[in-house]
Order: C-alpha cells, then sequence, then structure tokens
C-alpha cells in the first residue's frame, strides 16, 4: 500500500509538473508569438476601399472606379437572412466561443488524420473571426506560425470588438468572385438585387462562395455550385435559421445569374473616360480607386445615344462613299462557321449589333453562325462591287440587321475615318453628350478632347468679331481679290478661296457665309493680327496661338472641346463658361466636396414656408468677355450661313439655326460647328494619321450632316425658339450685295442687325489691302450679284410689315432687353443645298 501511494504521488507530481510545463509552454509560445503582432485597435476606424460611382445626370449609372468593387454596407442593416446564411456555412458558434473556436478545431483535428494520406484537402476551423485577422492584418501564408498568430489576433479582437462590428468587417471585406468584395457588391453582380431583395437561395449561394468562387461558377461549374448551395441551406435549417419547408422549397429553386438591366446603365465610355482622367487629376488614382466617391455628371443619356448614332451614321456615309475594302477573311470556309468564328480576331470597332457571316453565292446569300441563311440587302452587294474585293463563296463578312422585322441585312465594314461630336450648354457650358470616335473598344483616343487639329474656316467668326469690336460692321464692303504677304525672310504667302475665284468689293457678311479666305485674311490684316489672336485666347480657342496671319484661316491648332464652348459663349451674348463634365461629387458618408455649380442663393435657405418672402435671388455670376451686341451680330451671320451659305443642307430642319463649316488644306480635317438657342454642337470628321479625305470631302459633307442628324433626332417635338437679341440692337433692311439701305419693301434686301449709330448711309466702306476708302453709291467696287439669295425677312410676318414696332417708312427697328426678332413667321419658300454641298463660287475655307 505505502507503495502504492508513494506511486500515485509520483504520478501526480509527474501530472502536475506536465500541466505546469505545457501551461508555461502555452504561455511561452503566446508571449513568444504576441510580439510583433500588428494592432487590430486600428480595426475599430477601419474604413474599406469602396468603388467610386459615376452616375449619369439622371442618376443612372455610368461607370465604376475600383481597386476592389465593393459597397459598404453598415451592419444594422445588412439582413439577418444573409447573416445568417454565412454564420450557417462560416461559423455556426460566432456568437458564442471567444474568438476562436476550440470543438471546431478538435473536429477538424479528427477529420484530417482521418483522411490522411486519401489524398484529400484537409479541412479548416477558422472562424470568421480568425479570417477578418488574416485578411485585414495578417498575410496568407500558409504555416503553423501564422495560424498561431491568427488565432491570438482573434482571441484579442474578441475581446476588444463587438460581434456585431467583427461580421460587419467580414461581410463587406469578403472576396466572392465575379470583381465583388463584399456581400452587397455579390448581390448586385450575381443577381442584381440588392440585400434586402434576395431570396433564401440566393443568400445560400452567396454563403457557399467564401472558400473558392471560381470552383462554384453559377455558369461554367453550376452543378457544383448548385451542390453547395444546398449544402448551405441545410445547415440554416439544421440551425434554425429557416424551417425545413423553406430549405426544401429553396433548394428547388434554379440558379441564374442575372445581369444588370441595361436600361439602369449608361453606355458613355468616352464621357466616362474623360470622368476618369479629370478625378486622377484633380484628387490622384489611389483616392478614386478607394474612396467610396459619388460622382454625379452632366452626360444628358438621350443626347448621349443620339450623338453616338449620329456620329457613327456619318463615318459609315463617309466610308461606303469611299467603296468596300473586302471581307475580313478571304477564301473557302472549312468545317462549321461557328469553329471559323471563334479562331477570328474581333477587328477594332466592331461593333456588338454586327455578326460574322459566310458568303454562299455572289448574289448576297450569306449563312450566320447558328446556321441561318439570310441576305445581305441589294445595293449592299453592288456596292461591294466586282474585280478583286467582290463577294465571293467562302468569305467571311460582317454584317448587320437592317431593322426587327426585317430579312434583310446591311454589309459592314469598320470605317478608318474617325471624329468626334460634343454638345454643350451653352448658359452653362455642362458638357451634355461626347463622343470621342468610332468606338471606345477600337481605340480609346478621345478626338474631341485629345486631338488637337486645325479649325480652318470654323476659326473665322472669331476673326470678324474681332473687327465688329473695332467698329466695322456686317455692311463694311471688303475686297475679295488677289492677296499677297511676304513675310521677314522673303518668303511670300498667296492665299486663294475654295473657289479660286475673286469676287469684289462683299460686305462683310458674305465672307462668313461663303467662307471667303481673302476677305478674311485681308481683314484680319487691316485690323492686326495681334488683336484676333487675343479674341482667340479670350474665347479659350488656342492660349498659345502665335500672331501669324495664317492662323485668320485657322491655321492654328485646338481641340473639338474649346471650339465649340467658344462657339457656346457666342450664343450665350459673351458670357465666360468652362465645359465641365462632372456637377457634384460627394464622398461615402454623403458630404458634397465639390460641385461646378458655385452660385450662392441668398433666399434659398432651409424656410419650409413661403409666405411674404422675396422670390430667390440667383444673379449671373458668369464674367462678360465681350460686346453682346456685336456677339449678336455674328450669331446673326451665322444664321445666314445656313440660310444661304455653307451650311444650307441644314435649312431644312426648319429652326434657327446657326454654324459655320471648316475644311483645312487638302480637307485633312473638316468640322461643323454650330448651336441653337440652347445647344451649342460641335462636329470634327479626320484621319487619326492626317490625310486628304478625297475629293469634294469638306465640312459640308462630312461633318454637317451628323450635326444635322442629332438636332433633328435630338430636338424632335421641341418647339422652336428664336435667338436672343441684346437690348438696343438695330434691325435694318440692307442690300446684301452693296450692304446699302433699301426699303422694308424691297423683296431683295435681308434684315441686318447694327450697334446704334452704325447703320449704313449713302457711303460705303471698302477694305482693300489696308486701306479705307469711302465710295458712293456708284462704286465702281459695287458688286452685282443673285439677290434672289437673299429672300424674305426672318423678321417679319410678310414681305413689307416690320411687326416690331409701328410701321416705319426705313424701316429700322431698335430693340430692347428680352426683344426678341425671330418671332414665328409666315413659312417661306424652301431653298434646296447645293448637291455635294459646295457649290461653285462658294467655298468651306482653309488653308489655301
Amino acid at each position: 500500500m505505502r507503495f502504492i501511494g508513494k506511486f500515485l504521488l509520483w504520478c501526480f507530481s509527474l501530472g502536475l509538473l506536465g500541466l505546469i510545463a505545457a501551461v508555461l509552454f502555452v504561455v511561452g509560445v503566446f508571449i513568444y508569438f504576441s510580439y510583433d503582432l500588428p494592432n487590430y485597435n486600428t480595426l475599430k476606424d477601419y474604413e474599406p476601399s469602396l468603388v467610386t460611382r459615376v452616375h449619369a445626370g439622371d442618376g443612372r449609372l455610368l461607370d465604376e472606379f475600383a481597386q476592389e468593387n465593393r459597397i459598404f454596407v453598415p451592419s444594422e442593416e445588412i439582413p439577418d437572412l444573409v447573416k445568417n446564411a454565412f454564420l450557417a456555412s462560416e461559423d455556426k458558434n460566432f456568437y458564442t466561443h471567444k474568438g476562436v473556436d476550440p470543438m471546431a478545431i478538435a473536429r477538424a483535428m479528427a477529420s484530417n488524420i482521418k483522411n490522411a494520406g486519401s489524398g484529400r484537402r484537409p479541412i479548416g476551423a477558422s472562424t470568421i473571426t480568425q479570417q477578418v485577422a488574416k485578411n485585414f492584418l495578417l498575410t496568407n501564408e500558409v504555416s503553423y506560425k501564422r495560424k498561431i498568430r491568427e488565432a491570438i489576433v482573434a482571441y484579442r479582437m474578441d475581446k476588444a470588438m463587438s460581434k456585431d462590428r467583427i461580421l460587419e468587417l467580414y461581410l463587406n471585406e469578403i472576396f466572392l468572385g465575379q470583381r465583388s468584395y463584399g456581400v452587397a457588391s455579390a448581390a448586385l453582380n450575381y443577381f442584381n438585387k440588392s440585400l434586402d431583395e434576395l431570396a433564401i437561395e440566393e443568400a445560400a449561394y452567396l454563403a457557399a462562395l467564401p472558400k473558392a468562387p471560381n470552383n462554384y461558377h453559377p455558369v461554367r461549374n453550376k452543378e457544383v455550385a448548385i451542390e453547395r448551395r444546398n449544402w448551405v441551406i441545410d445547415e440554416m435549417a439544421d440551425n434554425d435559421f429557416i424551417t425545413e419547408s423553406q430549405a426544401e422549397i429553396a433548394k428547388l429553386k434554379p440558379l441564374e445569374m442575372v445581369k444588370r438591366e441595361a436600361d439602369r446603365v449608361v453606355n458613355a465610355p468616352y464621357f466616362a473616360e474623360e470622368v476618369r482622367r479629370e478625378m486622377v487629376e484633380r484628387y490622384g488614382e489611389d483616392s478614386i480607386l478607394k474612396s467610396g466617391l459619388s460622382i454625379r455628371t452632366s452626360v444628358d443619356p438621350t443626347y448621349q445615344r443620339i450623338a453616338e448614332e449620329a456620329l457613327r451614321d456619318g463615318l459609315l456615309a463617309f466610308d461606303r462613299r469611299h467603296g468596300w475594302r473586302g471581307p475580313i477573311k478571304r477564301g473557302q470556309t472549312t468545317g462549321s462557321l461557328s469553329a471559323t468564328i471563334e479562331n477570328l480576331d474581333k477587328p477594332e470597332g466592331m461593333l456588338d449589333s454586327w455578326q460574322y457571316a459566310v458568303v454562299l453565292d455572289s448574289s448576297g446569300r450569306v449563312a450566320l453562325s447558328d446556321g441561318a441563311q439570310i441576305n445581305i440587302r441589294s445595293e449592299d452587294v453592288k456596292w461591294a462591287g466586282g474585280g478583286s474585293n467582290a463577294l465571293k463563296t467562302g468569305d467571311i463578312v460582317m454584317v448587320e440587321k437592317v431593322g426587327e422585322d426585317s430579312g434583310e441585312y446591311y454589309l459592314r465594314q469598320v470605317p478608318k475615318i474617325q471624329g468626334g461630336i460634343v454638345v454643350i450648354d451653352p448658359n452653362t457650358g455642362r458638357v451634355l453628350a461626347m463622343q470621342g470616335g468610332w468606338a471606345f473598344d477600337g481605340s480609346q483616343y478621345n478626338r474631341a478632347t485629345q486631338a488637337k487639329r486645325q479649325p480652318g474656316s470654323a476659326f473665322k467668326p472669331f476673326v470678324y468679331l474681332t473687327a465688329l469690336d473695332e467698329g466695322y460692321t456686317p455692311s463694311t464692303l471688303v475686297m475679295d481679290a488677289p492677296f499677297e504677304y511676304t513675310d521677314t525672310a522673303g518668303n511670300v504667302w498667296r492665299p486663294k478661296n475654295y473657289s479660286n475665284k475673286f469676287y469684289g468689293a462683299t460686305p462683310l457678311r458674305v465672307g462668313i457665309e461663303k467662307s471667303r479666305n481673302l476677305m478674311t485674311v485681308r481683314l484680319a490684316n487691316h485690323i492686326g493680327i495681334e488683336k484676333v489672336v487675343d479674341t482667340a485666347k479670350e474665347f479659350g480657342i488656342d492660349e498659345d496661338m502665335k500672331p501669324h496671319l495664317a492662323n485668320a484661316l485657322g491655321a492654328g491648332e485646338t481641340t473639338l472641346l474649346k471650339l465649340t464652348n467658344a462657339y457656346a459663349m457666342l450664343v450665350n451674348g459673351g458670357n465666360k463658361i468652362t465645359p465641365s463634365f462632372i456637377d457634384r461629387i460627394q464622398d461615402r458618408y454623403g458630404n458634397t466636396v465639390f460641385k461646378t455649380d458655385d452660385h450662392e442663393c441668398p433666399n434659398c435657405g432651409p424656410k419650409i414656408r413661403w409666405e411674404d418672402q422675396s422670390v430667390p435671388d440667383i444673379p449671373d455670376i458668369r464674367p462678360q468677355i465681350g460686346n453682346p451686341q456685336t456677339i449678336y451680330q455674328i450669331v446673326s451671320i451665322l444664321e445666314g450661313v445656313v440660310e444661304r451659305g455653307t451650311g444650307q443642307r441644314l435649312k431644312s430642319l426648319g429652326r434657327p439655326l446657326a454654324g459655320k463649316t471648316g475644311t483645312t488644306n487638302e480637307s485633312k480635317d473638316t468640322w461643323f460647328v454650330g448651336f441653337t438657342p440652347d445647344l451649342a454642337i460641335g462636329v470634327y470628321v479626320g484621319m487619326d494619321n492626317p490625310k486628304p479625305l478625297g475629293s469634294g470631302e469638306t465640312g459640308s459633307s462630312t461633318a454637317a450632316p451628323v450635326f444635322k442628324d442629332f438636332v433633328e433626332d435630338a430636338l424632335d417635338g421641341v418647339p422652336a425658339t428664336p435667338f436672343r437679341v441684346p437690348e438696343g440692337i438695330k434691325m435694318v433692311r440692307v442690300n446684301p450685295q452693296t450692304g446699302k439701305r433699301v426699303s422694308p419693301l424691297d423683296d431683295s434686301g435681308i434684315w441686318e442687325a447694327f450697334v446704334p449709330g452704325t447703320e449704313p448711309d449713302d457711303r460705303v466702306m471698302i477694305i482693300d489691302d489696308g486701306i479705307v476708302e469711302g465710295y458712293g453709291q456708284n462704286s465702281p467696287y459695287s458688286t452685282q450679284g443673285n439677290t434672289d439669295l437673299y429672300g424674305p425677312s426672318p423678321y417679319s410676318q410678310n414681305n413689307d410689315v416690320d411687326p416690331y414696332s409701328p410701321y416705319q417708312p426705313r424701316g429700322d427697328t431698335t430693340y430692347s432687353t428680352g426683344a426678341q426678332p425671330n418671332v414665328p413667321v409666315q413659312p417661306q419658300p424652301e431653298r434646296q443645298p447645293n448637291s455635294g454641298g459646295t457649290s461653285a463660287g462658294t467655298g468651306t475655307g482653309g488653308l489655301y
């Protein structure tokens, strides 16, 4: 007995020593691995990286910028259904353990020992708290050292933080595939739903993803994904998160991935990229990828769609005029068409609405990838023509369906020509639409904002505006005659008109309407090219323009955005505006950190009752950069471009329009920039590597049709409004060929705008090589032309009554503030535009 007692005492002592040693070992390990652990207290104020969302003017999504596509949702706003699904899948004892689950560890050890040597992957026992510790504070290193450090941090976190905060961090941080970080982003990307819209089977599927999202892809691995989802549903039922009947119903539901609805997303990649560049410049790239900003832009989705379609139609029309270049692939197609197509490299710029087809015979019969046989339009087969480029059996081509109910298809090819279109609100500078090229996928280079090109004759209005500011009038005669300039190096420059003709003394107005180069150069030389340069800089066209006389013809370089904005400042009366793409920026908490409109409204306080209060006063804070009266004269003259000049093809739109064509040497760059009373629209068409566009291709034939298509569609059903006339302007009826005053009963006259005191009298002024001379009525320089180009006044309701004041024999009219000269009028006989855009004797100008 004594021996037994000693033995038991020895065993007890040995056990106690072992226990003490074990405790000391655990404490030692704890202390050793606790050294240099990350500070978990940073998680208390942790702000995750969030996606920056860009919205269109109507609130629809335009784009997202993110390093990790995450939408943060506070714990109290995450539905219990979602929380319970993840608890059932990942950590059913989450609310009872202390950060580490000993029972789960024991089960995992037993299972791993049992499966040793079987090739099965060992299972883990990490709690949600441990996963948060690993994801936020540690690394993904696979080692016992990391697991011990993870357990220590998790234990400490559990003591220092609430369970709800830990779960909030987990559900917002975890990666769930499909570029989704956090449950809110995953719900949107997989099911196009918010968290509170998820059904049981959908929440269960998301909870099935943390271990290996790619293994449970809803399309590629659908059966495995459903099996894993149903396991989560069973776990939810076993833990009383849902009933057995709910579980059985949920497991019968199909697993379907739902894409975002197209009408909830605006497709404007050039616009979105311009916003991204501005945001990077303003805040830095790291900020927009992580800060969770909300950006409201100025883009109008309807205008944007119309602008994109108008530009593409214009580029296609140009491309079609210059011929078919051949199929995507020549020769006999072997095997199935679908297999052949899979091996084809998609051409840059191929639109989503286009598809491949194989030619069955030369008549235009083709087969689509699904085997359906369809017909290419007969005119397209004819367009493809004969010779080496003709359609041959076995060729692979691109086609597009003519319409939903049509059985015919267009024959398509990606245009080589490029271009851009910009639409600006002239009152604010807000960019309402912008398309920077044929297709963003084909080329991200933005021809509206990045391409610097010569504007050609589209710059001329600013030469004439400078002259008007110097005291000249629309009736001042300028010699259209040979002009020669010799620079200091002895080089001689002899510009010429597009028509290669001379027209003698011609009213200043006609110089813009007919885009006369010689008149423009002579005028710029007379007033001083330095003053023209000042005007260009003041209107933001070219801040670095040099005082070279050729710049009067648009030899300098600018962007479409800058030139369109300059025209916008013409139609708004000379108020300084800056083009803007962003209306407002808010941080992740909804605080406005930037807004473009910096107006202050003294009477716009938080009061609800408005009795006995004055109307809110929102003053016009835009700087005035020009004389509103001379600027209106240019607006009126640019209306004449549409009525009688190089923009006549727009006249059929039947509403107040003004604008100017632009064509540079050899037609390398072509433009049309113009405006309605409430929109400024600029169009550019040209090659990225500048080269001649071909015979007869001018701004009138390439860019003006794009402008026309946009205005026709965008303003369909919108009542026409007149251009606004500044206070004091005088409307006088004049002879368009001499600039002299005529009777208001004279049908050959036109209504001309004059600054008070500058109305024409019996003498006219002719500008001739730097000399201003006075000539009487019988001047030998008086021009005789076709006065039928100048029809009845747009300012009168009939041919002999002035509607703006009691009838005056002289026909003069003075306007006060708010007067509208372009009141609705009797329809005038329609004048057909010149075929091809430019007739003999007219020109779109340029560098000649």
